[in-house]
């Protein structure tokens, strides 16, 4: 039994290492061959911060076609997702809503409009040939040449090396930059025009001089922007969207309350476990220190948890870690409180560990699996709604129940077992006020007996 309970030390300890290791850096970052494995947060601790605690903008879109596929929300998000990395947002999150909505959560963007203009705009993207009818061209006819965005290559945000203006500039794949030379090679010289709009709007109308074979071209307009011409290079770098999208709600979370509540959360975690742990020390004696000390366990390997999988913490789900902090204690109070009742029935503390352990087995169980199915249908609710609140709640509260369970069945049973071959045994009541004297064997005293 012993060496059972060493081996079962052992690997408590490696386990607190690893843990303690990955929330002693903020960033994580080591590849093995093609494997590369990175994680880390602007939270405490490299933690994954959500939207509540970090500041940011929330927008709600929807579909603005009357039948949309499975496909083509899937693509929108898709599309979203690239638009949204290259703007270098940190831990964003996309999510489709039921089949036409989507949830965009995007945390440390300030400008809200300026995320509405990177994400909602379909950028399409299309070059017409334009022949002028007379020669101030304010009489026109504009025809399609076959050339639009998808058969762009790159494009890139740059300023004119003239002006100093900002321009967008691009690349055409092969068959682009062969239609692109075919149309400047017939307008060069002429009144003729090249024509490119961007979602059905008139960007520039310029003539050509000469020839452009290269392939490569620029637009500018005359409200572009340094911001506008990013986003715009953007969204034509990552492709249009397959269907127009329009914003329903949207929700600017400022970076400084989200800071506050981040602050008062934590404060009140350590608030509510001081008082757990003097409560528990006071009432439980030694099995309340082995209690403090599992929950001090596991409250580390819950935090490296996190910032493993990873799992974006927010407001909600540091309520749902607080509430799980209570439910392992109550497991080991379903221990302790049946170790007390084995103590009273005159067994030694080596078998009334055993038999309390056992004995609460199945209502911890019961209690957990409950909890469990209860997570599962918070996520799926809160995922098919939207219910970001709801989703990080259950996550969270769902791998802290998993945790205390680990805890309090196999850390707190270990550091009982061990306590019980030590000098520790030699004085019961250290482990639960019993009514007269316990001896080791098991042998219940009356009071006054010798």
């Amino acid at each position: 039994m012993i060496n059972g309970s060493i081996r079962r030390l052992m690997i408590i300890i490696v386990i607190l290492i690893i843990a303690l290791s990955s929330l002693s850096v903020r960033n994580i970052d080591f590849g093995i061959g093609d494997f590369n494995f990175e994680r880390g947060g602007e939270g405490p601790l490299g933690l994954r911060l959500g939207l509540d605690l970090l500041g940011g903008v929330q927008l709600i879109y929807k579909a603005d076609q009357p039948e949309i596929t499975e496909q083509q929300i899937n693509g929108v998000r898709d599309i979203i997702e690239r638009r949204v990395n290259a703007y270098g947002v940190t831990e964003p999150s996309i999510q489709v809503m039921g089949t036409d909505r989507l949830l965009i959560q995007l945390p440390g963007v300030a400008n809200v409009e300026e995320a509405k203009n990177l994400i909602g705009q379909t950028a399409v993207l299309e070059f017409k040939e334009r022949d002028c009818i007379n020669i101030d061209c304010s009489d026109y006819q504009d025809r399609d040449v076959g050339l639009t965005g998808d058969l762009l290559d790159h494009a890139t945000s740059d300023r004119h090396p003239t002006t100093g203006q900002p321009i967008v500039r691009l690349s055409f794949n092969s068959r682009g930059a062969r239609i692109f030379g075919e149309v400047t090679t017939r307008i060069a010289g002429t009144t003729d025009r090249f024509v490119i709009f961007l979602d059905d709007e008139e960007l520039i109308a310029p003539v050509a001089k000469s020839p452009i074979l290269g392939g490569d071209a620029f637009i500018e307009g005359p409200e572009f922007t340094a911001a506008r011409v990013r986003a715009l290079a953007i969204q034509l770098e990552s492709g249009r969207l397959p269907v127009p999208i329009s914003v329903l709600t949207e929700q600017d979370v400022d970076a400084t309350l989200g800071a506050d509540a981040l602050k008062r959360s934590v404060f009140a975690g350590y608030i509510g476990l001081a008082l757990v742990a003097i409560f528990m020390i006071s009432y439980y004696r030694f099995p309340g220190v082995v209690a403090t000390t599992a929950l001090l366990f596991y409250l580390t390997i819950l935090l490296a948890i996190l910032k493993l999988i990873p799992i974006t913490l927010t407001l909600a789900g540091i309520a749902g870690v607080i509430l799980s902090v209570g439910m392992a204690v109550d497991a080991n109070i379903l221990i302790f409180e049946r170790i007390k009742e084995e103590l009273r029935t005159g067994r030694s503390i080596l078998v009334a560990v055993e038999t309390g352990f056992n004995r609460a087995w199945t209502s911890i169980r019961d209690s957990n699996v409950s909890t469990f199915i209860t997570c599962a249908i918070l996520f799926w609710f809160g995922s098919r709604l939207g219910a970001s609140l709801v989703v990080g709640f259950s996550v969270s509260l769902f791998i802290g129940v998993a945790a205390s369970m680990f805890t309090a069945i196999f850390v707190s049973r270990t550091l009982l077992r061990l306590s019980t071959l030590s000098p520790l045994r030699r004085h019961p009541n250290m482990y639960s006020p019993v009514t007269g004297r316990v001896n080791p064997s098991g042998t219940q005293l009356n009071q006054g007996e010798d």
